[in-house]
């Protein structure tokens, strides 16, 4: 059974963690080389975009992707960012942010339709978070690095989790870390919460220390997983060409 995944909802960074691309490839061979796609405004242009702003889906779209994914009988795993980080640094709470497609998502998580797990309080580190003219901001858009302290990580899981069981009113049981990076604080971190799972690509970065009350689960060959910005992109046409080829 494959598992199938939506990231970055609610997340601040598809509007402020932009890159470029700087090489091209065919077929894994380079052919062309743009020094400056990370200067200005050519990292939020094309072809050289690789990750720049985008919307939040609306609910309407969310109807739609959801309807699609019920046609397939398929569950999928969304993961929230309980908060936006705005210009400033302050945060506004999902459902504050986005109350119309939260009341969907909630509606769809009472009627089984989805499950809700949890990708962090910011998915970025405040302060860092804003573009900069010369350079990628991306390593500033991973929010569970193991540099930070063990306080940093405990109340960024407390506040995502208080904010999101909260609102969809059940146990968040699942965390997908920003950027698949997270620690061994992100582990202690997360006992005595309802977390019960980690789902990401890669282990704790500063540890092998085996998981006694958490499980931890490799997004390998047995889940399929994209983020939100691929469905703004692409659209359901896209949507529907993934899950056929996943799914059969």
């Amino acid at each position: 059974m494959i598992a199938f995944r939506i990231d970055d909802i609610g997340a601040s960074s598809k509007w402020y963690n932009q890159h470029g691309k700087k090489t091209f490839r065919f077929r894994g061979i380079p052919y062309f080389y743009f020094p400056f796609a990370n200067v200005w405004f050519f990292k939020r242009m094309w072809p050289f975009r690789k990750w720049a702003r985008y919307n939040e889906l609306t609910s309407d779209e969310w109807q739609a992707i959801l309807q699609m994914l019920k046609h397939h009988r398929i569950v999928p795993i969304v993961a929230i960012t309980a908060t936006w980080v705005e210009q400033d640094g302050t945060l506004t709470p999902f459902p504050d942010k986005f109350p119309e497609e939260a009341a969907i998502l909630k509606d769809a998580a009472d009627k089984g339709d989805i499950f809700i797990a949890n990708h962090g309080l910011t998915h970025c580190v405040i302060g860092k978070h804003l573009p900069s003219f010369w350079h990628s901001n991306r390593e500033f858009h991973r929010e569970f690095y193991p540099k930070f302290d063990q306080s940093y990580h405990t109340e960024h899981i407390q506040k995502s989790q208080k904010i999101l069981e909260e609102f969809f009113a059940r146990p968040v049981e699942i965390l997908v870390p920003p950027g698949n990076i997270w620690s061994i604080k992100t582990y202690y971190a997360m006992q005595g919460t309802n977390l019960k799972k980690v789902i990401c690509n890669q282990y704790m970065q500063d540890s092998n220390e085996k998981l006694t009350d958490i499980q931890f689960i490799h997004d390998g060959e047995n889940m399929f997983y994209f983020h939100d910005m691929e469905l703004k992109r692409y659209g359901l046409t896209w949507l529907n060409k993934q899950i056929v080829n996943f799914y059969g």
